[in-house]
């Protein structure tokens, strides 16, 4: 079982199967699944004097106490982390947390906009999104949870966020899927967060976020609670990090 959780802790994929075998574990099981599952999805921003700290939600920052650099240096990332609250000063963050583990997620920024390019370097593949806690847009980032077949060929997925789509909405985005034929085969999950800041400042209000996408039914779009993340004292380096699928 822990080796199997373990496993989890690798691959966002295997989350229903750990949850589904919460009640069969013992008290120590117990402890080792709630310390294996995450928590929380965050972002990792460092300060100018190179300490971090973990940007929880909008407004929720954490304070990792038993951390004393960032384990991404100084780029920016989202990230899956499973913490626990602690009773130490926090240092003007809103919380002091012990961060169990953390790994962060695909983070990009969205691409050029090629027009009739698009579809030839971006592609068309199509994804399904997932709606669970990680499919989320706040801190000024959009994060999605998608699910596309793997194929067999091992060749990397190539995935994007294309802003501008729509010229009487400038807060609607497309999410695009290239998979360089590599489709076919069982379906699996990817996890990537995209950088919201060059959209129109909200000015602090929320507005309604536009995501389309091309799924295996034809095409589909959902609906985000949308705000302009608040400045910070943050590196503005993005980087590309792990994800479940082999993706860039």
């Amino acid at each position: 079982m822990k080796k199997r959780m373990k496993k989890w802790y690798m691959s966002a994929m295997a989350l229903l199967v750990a949850l589904g075998s919460q009640s069969c574990l013992d008290d120590d099981d117990n402890n080792y699944y709630y310390m294996s599952v995450p928590n929380a999805i965050v972002t990792v921003k460092t300060t100018e004097n190179d300490s971090f700290y973990l940007q929880l939600d909008d407004t929720t920052t954490l304070l990792p106490v038993n951390l004393n650099a960032s384990p991404f240096g100084k780029k920016e990332v989202r990230a899956l982390t499973n913490f626990e609250f602690v009773d130490r000063p926090s240092e003007g963050y809103t919380h002091a947390v012990q961060v169990n583990w953390i790994d962060s997620i695909l983070t990009k920024q969205p691409a050029p906009d090629l027009g009739l390019k698009n579809d030839s370097v971006y592609g068309t593949d199509p994804v399904e999104m997932v709606n669970d806690w990680v499919t989320i847009a706040e801190d000024g980032y959009l994060t999605l949870r998608f699910r596309t077949e793997v194929g067999s060929s091992g060749a990397k997925h190539f995935v994007n966020l294309l802003l501008n789509q729509n010229p009487e909405n400038p807060y609607e985005v497309e999410f695009r899927h290239n998979a360089f034929g590599n489709t076919g085969g069982p379906m699996a999950d990817g996890l990537v967060a995209f950088n919201l800041d060059s959209l129109p400042d909200t000015q602090g209000k929320t507005v309604k976020l536009k995501l389309a996408w091309h799924s295996y039914s034809g095409e589909k779009s959902t609906e985000f609670d949308y705000c302009t993340r608040k400045s910070s004292p943050v590196s503005s380096a993005i980087a590309a990090e792990r994800s479940t699928l082999m993706m860039e």
